[in-house]
């Protein structure tokens, strides 16, 4: 019997080479997934580590220790640590000790970190000199060597200093006895950010400011030193392949380790690392990938079962007349059972055998040409699923096969297509289980469980509806078209819809088109995200964190750096809005069209920053340092004295001072003092008046007859600008009027003034024009002074640069300029375009700016393309790629077991006058408009099963912020891959037709055709 079905299988070798290379796919794409998973669990650890911070790399123990004290716990040291820190697998550990020392600053305010690092000359550039050999020798920096005018030989003496405790004092004061040195070298750090120098910030900006540079000596220096409290600490640095992902539960155990020895170490021992944090991170890109892989693989492995079911069944509808002769016969059941199926199953088997490797072999090669060196490594362990895989294939066949095993020999030997008579059990089933999961994903939003079957089976029940409702419309329109005498269209026509296992080519066709362009989905909108949140979510192209300063100080420095606006705009965070309590970002509006990123499709950010910063009066400016405001007060009780104070914020960017000018004298009175902040002009922030001591209720009137400033030469403000009421803003506790020597103001606070009564020049739009996202209207947002300001909005936002879909977007000077104190600037940054010049940061540090933190959009693009989700996706051009591979074979054995038939057909109708036109339309289009029709309805069904299912898709990362992320792909991705399996299926449909034409003509000749 062996031997006869091999006999079979060689007759017939064209079908079971496709079969073979069919179940060969089928079971790759099984065997694929876990694969991948395994890949990119690697590959997740290994982006995630390429990506981290040097702190998330590395494990920093230390412990402050006096030598002059008696100290609770044991000392921090490698004997009573070491255990601990050896457990880390593949760290380098590093000791190290400091503390702060006068001598080489002239400045008390000014310390340098007098510092040992184990093994530290390896890592440091030697300028001149040499670096350290003997006990009494240290290194400095290079610009410390030219700031102090040191070189290598020279001698300098050093002391022990502690930060003085009265905060009168505010300085490094000596606490120790001096010790000479001397200089070895000079040093130059030629990689500041290596992993060896920890997260100790070496290299920082220090006080001055001035570039940080330790003074780096050897142990026996730094210890034999008259000292008092020192730093003492452990690195632990991950080496390359330390944090790879089968070692990450070693690293974890360890960290556990060393909390329990620092606990029994004593107080006063502190941990810093990041390595939790990654953990944390990688652990969730792996759990994402996890998620996302088998969203695509489950519609996969069916697909592979469901072309398994067609590709059977074709063949044994093919040789339905062979074995209703062996049913005929009354051969026993067992050998009509493996005569009917052991052609097939053989097949399989091989291709089971074949897919097994083949599997394993591709995604080995997608991992090292997609993430080399990381996820490339072989996991075998996968080829456990093979058998699955196996088994599932076997099974699809013997299902394909039940008709022939069961059916009477009078069924067998009909030629016409007998499914219709049957109920839809195969699509009703389907569509039952789509509802139920697809109902399950809804309800829980996460594609686990239950849910992570529904795309699969949504794709396959709408492609099986949509098969059964077009091939009855396909038969009406041959009828009509042979009526109207289109023969050979109306034939291709005729010869799908009287196909037994035309629905079935025709469904698993519109599934696979659907799986491929689900998948493109997915790649392409996760794409997306990924821009979005780097760009948008990021705000600028690049970001640079500024150290403490004022709005005014930030925008000054910026507007002096970048005369032409071109590259460079001022950033700071405002107080939340109102009721709403929506975040705030407060922006140079005149730059925001130059820098910002924009979310696309919302109004212009041009437009928007001239609202933002529409004219406004000029700001009110003292012209000299020496604070002068003369005023006139009646009427006020002597029971009830006031305070009156002037805020004011240099125009020039020096600061901002509140100028607490005494009390107020009944009567005409000058009040004057000196402000420094002044010396290159100011402007009047505000006059405030308050109460000394509570009293309830004030009534009482004063007339500010001038401000400005003392120095007749510097001038004041000019009587019609003090005069006019217009000019000035008192919101409550009193009104504003002319006077004929200035400006008037009437007190009346029966309940007392509270915070104080506020005079501000009006010198801002009023109420403040604001950017909101959504449907949010605020009436009034919190200054940066913390009181309610008014507000109006000018413009409806999607998304605020950086804040996202829930912010308020707000001119950054003009914020400054209607609070009434002076403020300090929270979270200060400088945004850059794209363009900006490389020189962009020296520019800032040269109008005061320090720099702490640089950002770019760029890098957070590549940290995104190094997680979890984006790894995952991969995945998804491989099944794509599968699932054209499928369609093709599938479409290959269909013809190939339609040809017989075919030709007996065509060339007994060529025999009754058909002609050669109609026969050659006939062979050639029956295939290709199959495949038009799939491809049209597939991707109609992916975008179908994309909107009720990808929305669960983790695509935009680990911890997305709120943006406005795209939930569609793009027209154009979706026609390209509609296009390039259209090429694809009526490619390989036009080869087969062709072959079809050749044989129906062969056959006519052989026949007598054209005597």
């Amino acid at each position: 019997m062996i031997s006869l079905v091999l006999a079979m299988m060689w007759s017939r070798r064209g079908q079971a080479v496709t079969l073979v290379l069919l179940a060969m796919v089928s079971v790759a794409a099984a065997v694929a997934a876990p694969a991948y998973v395994e890949a990119a669990d690697r590959a997740v650890a290994a982006g995630q580590v390429a990506t981290a911070l040097p702190r998330e790399r590395s494990l920093v123990v230390s412990k402050l220790e006096d030598a002059r004290k008696t100290e609770e716990g044991a000392t921090l040291s490698f004997s009573n640590l070491g255990p601990a820190i050896v457990a880390f697998p593949g760290f380098t550990n590093v000791y190290a000790a400091e503390y702060a020392t006068l001598g080489i600053e002239p400045d008390p305010k000014l310390r340098s970190r007098f510092v040992y690092r184990q093994d530290v000359c390896p890592h440091l550039t030697m300028v001149t000199g040499r670096c350290l050999i003997g006990e009494g020798e240290v290194v400095i920096g290079e610009a410390t060597a030219k700031r102090r005018s040191l070189a290598a030989g020279d001698r300098i003496e050093l002391t022990f200093a502690k930060f003085s405790d009265d905060p009168r004092t505010p300085q490094f004061i000596p606490s120790g006895e001096p010790r000479r040195v001397t200089v070895a070298g000079v040093y130059r750090v030629p990689r500041p950010d290596e992993i060896y120098w920890g997260t100790h910030g070496y290299f920082a900006a220090d006080p001055g400011p001035r570039p940080g540079e330790p003074v780096f000596t050897d142990f026996e220096t730094l210890n034999l030193m008259d000292h008092g409290a020192t730093t003492l600490s452990i690195d632990s640095a991950a080496r390359p392949g330390a944090l790879d992902v089968d070692k990450l539960d070693d690293v974890q155990a360890a960290l556990d380790g060393v909390r329990k020895v620092t606990i029994d170490i004593g107080a006063g021992v502190q941990t810093d690392t990041g390595i939790p944090d990654l953990l944390a991170r990688i652990d969730s890109g792996r759990a994402a990938a996890r998620t996302i892989v088998p969203v695509i693989a489950v519609p996969l492995v069916l697909l592979s079962c469901f072309v398994i079911f067609l590709a059977v069944g074709y063949g044994a509808d093919g040789r339905r007349p062979e074995l209703a002769v062996v049913a005929l016969r009354g051969t026993r059941w067992w050998e009509r059972w493996w005569l009917a199926t052991g052609e097939s199953l053989l097949a399989i088997l091989l291709g089971s055998l074949l897919g097994c490797l083949a599997g394993q072999l591709l995604v080995n090669l997608i991992a090292a040409a997609v993430f080399p060196g990381s996820g490339s490594a072989a996991a075998w362990s996968s080829l456990q699923y093979a058998p699955i895989a196996a088994v599932a294939a076997v099974l699809a066949a013997l299902l394909a096969l039940r008709r022939q095993l069961l059916s009477p020999v009078a069924v067998l030997l009909r030629r016409l297509p007998t499914a219709g008579r049957r109920p839809p059990v195969l699509d009703l089933v389907a569509g039952l289980l789509a509802i139920v999961t697809g109902v399950q994903l809804q309800l829980s939003g996460d594609p686990t469980g239950a849910g992570l079957f529904a795309p699969a089976l949504i794709l396959f029940a709408l492609a099986l509806i949509v098969a059964r409702a077009l091939l009855p419309i396909v038969t009406r329109a041959a009828v009509r078209w042979l009526r109207r005498g289109h023969l050979g269209v109306a034939l291709a026509g005729l010869q799908l819809s009287r196909r037994t296992g035309a629905r079935t080519l025709f469904a698993m066709l519109v599934a696979s088109v659907a799986v491929a362009a689900y998948a493109a989905s997915a790649a392409d909108v996760a794409a997306r995200d990924r821009t979005v949140q780097a760009d948008l979510g990021t705000g600028a192209a690049r970001i640079l964190t500024v150290a403490d300063t004022t709005p005014q100080q930030l925008i000054t420095a910026v507007r002096a750096a970048d005369r032409d606006g071109t590259f460079a705009m001022a950033v700071a965070r405002t107080p939340g809005s109102g009721t709403n309590e929506l975040p705030g970002l407060a922006v140079d509006a005149t730059r925001l069209a130059a820098v910002a990123a924009w979310a696309p499709g919302q109004e212009p950010a041009a437009e928007v920053g001239k609202a933002l910063h529409p004219d406004a009066p000029a700001p009110v400016v003292i012209r000299g340092r020496d604070v002068d405001v003369e005023v006139t007060t009646t009427g006020l009780s002597d029971t009830a004295p006031l305070r009156l104070s002037v805020t004011v914020t240099s125009v020039t960017g020096l600061g901002s001072s509140v100028v607490a000018l005494g009390q107020l004298q009944p009567g005409p009175y000058r009040y004057g003092l000196r402000v420094p902040v002044c010396a290159q002009r100011c402007r009047v922030d505000g006059l405030q008046i308050t109460t000394i001591d509570g009293t309830n209720s004030i009534r009482g009137s004063m007339t500010v007859t001038s401000i400005g400033s003392i120095n007749p030469v510097a001038g004041a403000v000019s009587a019609t600008e003090l005069a006019d009421p217009a000019r000035w803003r008192m919101t409550e506790h009193g009104k504003l009027s002319a006077a004929p020597d200035g400006l008037r103001v009437d007190l009346d606070a029966p309940n007392g003034l509270g915070d104080g009564a506020w005079i501000q020049p009006v010198d801002t739009p009023y109420p403040l024009p604001v950017a909101a996202t959504g449907g949010a209207d605020p009436e009034s947002v919190t200054g940066l002074d913390g009181e309610v300001l008014p507000v109006t909005r000018i413009a409806q936002l999607d998304a605020v640069p950086r804040l996202g879909v829930r912010a308020v977007l707000s001119d950054l000077e003009y914020v400054d300029r209607a609070a009434t104190a002076a403020t300090r600037a929270t979270q200060p940054e400088v945004w850059l375009a794209p363009d900006a010049p490389a020189d962009a940061v020296d520019r800032l540090a040269a109008q005061g700016l320090v720099i702490t933190g640089d950002t770019r959009a760029s890098d957070i693009n590549d940290q995104l393309r190094e997680q979890g989700p984006a790894l995952a996706l991969w995945f998804y051009v491989l099944a794509g790629v599968l699932s054209t591979l499928l369609a093709a074979g599938a479409l290959i054995l269909a013809a190939t077991v339609d040809r017989s038939r075919r030709i007996e057909d065509l060339s007994a109708l060529r025999a009754q006058g058909l002609s050669k036109q109609a026969a050659g339309r006939a062979t050639l289009w029956t295939y290709p408009i199959l495949a038009l029709f799939a491809v049209v309805t597939g991707v109609g069904i992916a975008l179908a099963g994309w909107g009720i299912t990808g929305w669960t898709l983790p695509l935009a990362g680990l911890d997305p912020p709120p943006l406005p992320f795209p939930g569609w792909p793009r027209p154009l991705v979706l026609a390209g891959v509609a296009l390039l399996m259209l090429v694809v299926l009526a490619g390989v449909a036009l080869l087969t037709g062709r072959d079809l034409r050749r044989r129906v003509r062969a056959a006519g000749v052989n026949g007598g055709e054209g005597r």
